[in-house]
């Protein structure tokens, strides 16, 4: 039997550390530095997750980490169906004591990277996450590559990334390009460390991420290869970077071919690749 102050602590007070501690002692538990399990204790910083979702009773959201279910709660008051995706099994036994009171989540004990690709093939849904940070690329990268799209993506990531993800000229990377071909990103909030327990080692921002309907006729395969040499040697000019590409789509390169399909699109050869946008690359690969 739970005692009275566990079930109404863990229906009601999942942000506070003496709790968190207390569920976790239950079930000989700790938070897992290798899983990246930092928990959300700052109400405000939760109601700008669920704010920033426009969540209604006809969403599903897919939830990936949910933890002790801090986020999952709030979600589930809001939402039609939750499917909320965990990897530590002890996780898996408190979210079935914290979640028993609602009936529209799922819980499902599986790697969240081999559940898309194996099972996971609805439509209409939505992501809203406080992911574990050892997951931003790959599962970003899975979401907007996927055939099945979230119509948004919120998550908390660290904040340096996040400013990445949403960087401009001239300060982009191979992340920020990655992400913005596929979608528009922008940084809701910026959240301290402090708001976990534990605390982790750095600050994290709350983002949206917004996938685009139609990406038009561009090639991802032959954008990316063009794009990941481009920013083979950061420091390199672009004509030195795009020359490692010897040919594209049988046609042989050179510094002299590479110079002028650069300036053909109002690009100096000189330029390093930090500098493009999203629909410099694009206008590139039309024109090739």
């Amino acid at each position: 039997m739970h005692s009275p102050l566990l079930c109404y602590n863990v229906l009601m007070e999942l942000t506070s550390p003496a709790t968190i501690k207390e569920i976790l002692s239950k079930y000989s538990a700790r938070p897992s530095k290798g899983l990246g399990q930092n928990f959300l204790i700052d109400k405000n910083v939760l109601a700008k997750i669920i704010d920033a979702s426009d969540l209604n009773k006809n969403d599903v959201v897919l939830e990936v980490g949910p933890g002790i279910g801090t986020l999952t709660q709030e979600l589930a008051k809001n939402v039609g169906k939750i499917i909320a995706v965990e990897k530590d099994r002890t996780m898996i036994k408190i979210l079935d004591e914290t979640l028993k009171e609602y009936k529209n989540i799922e819980i499902i004990n599986a790697d969240i990277l081999k559940f898309l690709n194996l099972k996971f093939k609805i439509l209409n849904y939505k992501v809203v996450a406080n992911i574990p940070y050892y997951l931003t690329s790959p599962l970003i990268r899975k979401f907007l590559e996927c055939e099945n799209p979230p119509s948004e993506i919120i998550l908390m990531l660290q904040k340096e990334v996040a400013k990445r993800i949403c960087s401009k000229p001239p300060n982009m990377s191979l992340l920020a390009v990655s992400v913005q071909f596929y979608a528009d990103a922008k940084i809701i909030s910026y959240v301290s460390k402090n708001c976990f327990w534990p605390s982790p080692n750095v600050d994290s921002a709350i983002i949206k991420i917004i996938p685009r309907v139609n990406l038009g006729k561009i090639d991802p395969n032959l954008f990316f290869k063009i794009v990941k040499a481009g920013f083979s040697h950061p420091r390199k000019q672009l004509v030195n970077n795009l020359a490692s590409l010897k040919s594209l789509n049988d046609v042989k390169l050179n510094k002299e071919k590479i110079s002028e399909w650069l300036l053909k699109n109002n690009i100096n050869p000189n330029q390093r690749s930090e500098t493009l946008n999203v629909s410099d690359w694009i206008n590139l690969i039309k024109n090739f």
